[in-house]
């Protein structure tokens, strides 16, 4: 779907509430959800939060005619299915609002249970300035709000990409607070990478590719725009929670946590793997909406 010109509107068709309507009824036509992306994409385009749009569109506030343009312009392309954060260049995850675009996986709402199950971990740790370390860091959505949550942690985060390692040097230079070191690596070289840390990480956790290669994403957004790199890993998924398995048994101490997040089959088929390479305590837990979502073991 492309966008026109607009035909010329009444005043009172520049109303937050009427453009609202309009964009809601492009994003459904596309199979997208209006709700809540033609308020974010609105709030974009007038550099508002949220909230505030919708207390302008009670107000009754009018847009200004390039402000109306430009907002219909915006749901025309999210219509064409490319990803909300791609449009606004900003993804909420926990506490955060992080940088984002073309070439680095976009952080979901999931990956924030992932990140708590590593937190607790990470809080649990007795030492007073725990480790973590977060392996396929992309946005380096984890990494970020394990420091940003825990003022005492450092935090270790490996990217492979050049291009997601781009976001987040960007997203660690605003929310890094000295305490998030980024590395440009691939997860299978973490054990050389992090040399120092061997036997001294309290938390690893890892947010991998685990698609298996043969099952293409339905959704436009991630089939078509989230990095190949970060959604597929070999016939069954699991070629890279088999490495980080291994890699981080390196790394992480006696009595020490790893956290993995994978597909909502994978739970036992990762248990058995963590089991064999010598991993204790493996358990594999649910997301809000009661699927298999994160699995963690004990060093």
């Amino acid at each position: 779907m492309t966008s026109s010109n607009p035909p010329e509107m009444s005043d009172q068709s520049r109303s937050i509430l009427s453009v609202l309507e309009r964009m809601s009824v492009l994003l459904s036509e596309a199979g997208v959800d209006p709700h809540p992306d033609a308020e974010l994409l609105l709030a974009h385009v007038l550099g508002e939060s949220r909230g505030r749009v919708q207390v302008l569109a009670l107000m009754g506030t009018e847009l200004t005619e390039p402000q109306h343009d430009a907002a219909l312009e915006l749901a025309a392309t999210r219509a064409e299915r490319i990803p909300l954060q791609h449009l606004t260049g900003k993804a909420a995850f926990r506490r955060l609002e992080l940088e984002v675009g073309p070439g680095v996986f976009v952080p979901r709402p999931e990956t924030e249970i992932v990140t708590q199950f590593a937190l607790d971990a990470l809080a649990a740790a007795a030492d007073p300035h725990p480790i973590a370390v977060d392996l396929c860091t992309g946005s380096g959505a984890i990494a970020l709000s394990l420091a940003h949550e825990l003022p005492t942690a450092e935090v270790w985060a490996v990217e492979k990409s050049r291009e997601a390692h781009a976001w987040a040097e960007r997203n660690v230079d605003t929310y890094g607070d000295g305490r998030v070191h980024l590395m440009l690596g691939d997860a299978a070289e973490a054990r050389t990478l992090l040399d120092p840390l061997a036997g001294r990480v309290h938390v690893l956790v890892s947010n991998p590719p685990y698609v298996p290669s043969g099952m293409v994403p339905r959704e436009p957004e991630v089939r078509d725009h989230d990095p190949e790199l970060a959604l597929y890993s070999g016939a069954d998924g699991l070629d890279l929670i088999r490495v980080i398995s291994v890699v981080a048994r390196d790394l992480v101490t006696s009595g020490g946590t790893l956290v993995l997040e994978h597909a909502e089959l994978q739970g036992s088929a990762i248990r058995r793997i963590l089991s064999a390479d010598g991993w204790r305590a493996t358990a594999t837990h649910q997301d809000l909406t009661m699927r298999d979502r994160v699995t963690t073991a004990v060093r």
